[in-house]
């Protein structure tokens, strides 16, 4: 399937201008001390294809990272000075390629630790990675079981993040009472329908329909005549992909919606006022902050300055900020604090060392190393999440919730809607 508008322009031309395989290595190091060593960081994830926004922007967060390291002077570790250096492979949200990738980068390349998105391309890797016993992250904590040890999900937990978006919604918008939930059919949307499908029930909101729809539609408007054939009072795209999101809200709009929307995302959401208009979108709930938001200047805020990457990020990739474009670099954060507690780069030291204590500096506050319940093992760091609403145009953070709260009071209503998906640890095994 080609990639159509909020994929768009960025990531076409950087796909037409160097092509899929000339993109490993974007990341090379700055102005970095030669006498050091170098630590060699995999980023292997979708940089081109459809599934790109939530690939290439976190690659631009990581090379911003490590540039900003690079040129303060490497990063210590075990008493030894170090440059960091992300060798990327795109693997295009493919498992084959995922798969070719994960081998290149461990053996060709000697990287430390691998970073993905995770989803539909981990099984393909799960296997070089218990092998060789190297240190994978993922964007999915879905992804974690107890046959993947050396998996970790140390910044984004999706999906049960989803659920403080509708537990606000619950708090602050009496008079939703019905919702339809729609998402694409696949490892990254039917968990997150779960949740919402959980999330919806605890907080005495009913679900008139779920409707699923194939990766490769092109045309929306079936979908949204179906969602809007209820009279809902909320739409809820789910974990959408971000074109789709875009797609969707432009349907609901053509189509004289007039409720509430709340999704997961609202990756480029400039595009998607574009596309309706900025009384349409008002209101609408998601999980993503800009990093401008002068909420993420809380001393308990775990990822340095904020609001500076965020400028910084702008002014190198103006017009590509989204969900990801902090998360890997947030990872990356939690990698050093492992290494440097394990005094050693070596990744089951590492993996060692960012567990260590059972809790964890996650860029939204001290976070506790969790999943046995939901994912069969305690691979996830959850605490605090944003619930972020668009107001007069932009995105504003409106309050943090804690999910393990949610979780305690909950866990038996969303076990039982990832039983009922098929999407427990036990099942996919």
């Amino acid at each position: 399937m080609a990639m159509r508008h909020l994929n768009r322009r960025h990531f076409l031309g950087t796909s037409a201008a160097v092509g899929a395989s000339a993109l490993t290595g974007l990341g090379r190091p700055g102005k970095a001390n030669a006498d050091n060593e170098t630590i060699k960081i995999g980023f292997l994830a979708p940089l081109t294809g459809d599934v790109a926004a939530w690939g290439l922007p976190g690659l631009y967060g990581c090379e911003i990272w490590a540039n900003d390291h690079n040129t303060m002077g490497g990063v210590e570790i075990g008493g030894k000075m170090y440059n960091i250096e992300m060798v990327s492979y795109d693997n295009e949200y493919l498992p084959d390629k995922a798969k070719t990738g994960a081998t290149k980068l461990i053996k060709e390349d000697g990287v430390k630790f691998i970073q993905m998105l995770g989803g539909d391309t981990w099984p393909a890797v799960q296997p070089i990675a218990n092998r060789e016993k190297m240190l994978v992250s993922t964007l999915l904590p879905s992804d974690l079981s107890p046959d993947t040890p050396y998996l970790v999900a140390p910044a984004e937990v999706h999906p049960i993040y989803n659920v403080t978006g509708v537990w606000w919604m619950a708090e602050n918008m009496p008079d939703v009472k019905t919702t339809v939930i729609c998402g694409q059919d696949d490892a990254i949307g039917r968990p997150s329908v779960a949740t919402y499908q959980a999330a919806f029930e605890a907080h005495g909101i009913t679900v008139n329909d779920t409707i699923f729809f194939d990766i490769s539609t092109t045309d929306f408007a079936p979908v949204v005549t179906s969602m809007l054939a209820s009279n809902p009072d909320c739409l809820c795209l789910d974990t959408a992909y971000a074109e789709f999101v875009n797609e969707l809200c432009k349907q609901a709009y053509e189509q004289g919606y007039k409720g509430k929307i709340i999704s997961c995302t609202a990756d480029f959401y400039a595009d998607i006022i574009a596309n309706t208009s900025e009384e349409f979108m008002e209101g609408m709930i998601f999980q993503f902050p800009d990093f401008d938001d002068p909420a993420l200047n809380d001393p308990r805020i775990n990822f340095g300055d904020p609001n500076g990457f965020f400028k910084t990020y702008n002014e190198k990739h103006p017009g590509e900020w989204g969900a990801v474009s902090w998360e890997y670099a947030s990872i990356l954060d939690l990698w050093l604090s492992g290494a440097q507690k394990a005094g050693s780069t070596e990744p089951e030291a590492v993996l060692a060392g960012m567990k260590d204590g059972g809790i964890g500096a996650h860029a939204f506050g001290e976070a506790n190393w969790w999943g046995e319940e939901l994912f069969g093992i305690d691979n996830a760091l959850v605490g605090n999440w944003p619930v972020v609403q668009i107001q007069n145009g932009k995105a504003v953070i409106v309050e943090f919730k804690n999910i393990p709260e949610w979780w305690d009071q909950h866990k038996d209503i969303m076990i039982k809607k990832f039983e009922d998906m098929g999407e427990m640890w036990y099942q996919r095994s």
